[in-house]
């Protein structure tokens, strides 16, 4: 379970004092996946980011009572002067897993030949995303976060290897995604929250969030 106990978050702007938070508790259930819409500019990344611990809230507390991931497509903690292969055994120990079945799923499924065994510096932009995503979906985790839709690359068969991958993974997983188009969380959610002027309001159907998100834009 990931609980959000009166959690408070805001920041100075340089005109304005920016609320993104106020007092918010809310829980995450695992098998019950949530969707928050939120305009843009309103937090949403940041929101997650505090999910899974990369920013902290200024009052209140988050707990996470089990495996978290990271936001997709976001990937830190990556050494640039090794290679796909070292990343991915480093990675895979500090999250407890098998190194070798870490980096054989990352090979397979990025499919970038050779360049998996050199430095992660001198991967094109688009053979980092695609070795990022992989490396995220070789990790298993009960939540998975998701700031505004999937994350994709140039590379279409590798978009629709990886997404079948993710879309079999979240048939066991839980997933908290982000938006501000009720589509995308429509997809992969029962329930939906809005946030708005730092206040976020739980609504038990999609339906009933959409309908409020719709009138109050």
């Amino acid at each position: 379970m990931l609980e959000f106990d009166s959690v408070s978050k805001s920041f100075w702007t340089g005109r304005q004092h920016k609320i993104i938070l106020d007092r918010a508790s809310f829980q995450v259930e695992l098998g019950n996946s949530l969707g928050i819409l939120a305009p843009n500019g309103t937090g949403k990344t940041t929101i997650i980011n505090m999910m899974c611990g990369l920013e902290k809230p200024d009052e209140g507390k988050v707990r996470r009572e089990c495996r978290i991931s990271f936001p997709l497509g976001f990937m830190g903690g990556l050494v640039n002067r090794h290679s796909g292969n070292e990343n991915a055994r480093y990675i895979a120990r500090i999250y407890g897993l098998d190194p070798d079945y870490v980096s054989a799923f990352t090979r397979w499924l990025c499919d970038i030949h050779e360049y998996f065994d050199m430095p992660v510096g001198t991967y094109s932009a688009g053979m980092k995303q695609r070795f990022n995503f992989s490396l995220l979906l070789a990790l298993d985790f009960d939540i998975y976060l998701i700031d505004e839709g999937m994350p994709q690359t140039t590379d279409a068969e590798f978009n629709r290897r990886a997404g079948r991958v993710l879309f079999e993974r979240l048939q066991t997983s839980t997933v908290v995604i982000v938006s501000h188009q009720p589509g995308t969380i429509e997809k992969f959610c029962n329930r939906a929250a809005i946030l708005r002027d730092g206040k976020l309001y739980m609504f038990e159907s999609l339906d009933e969030a959409k309908q409020y998100y719709d009138y109050t834009a």
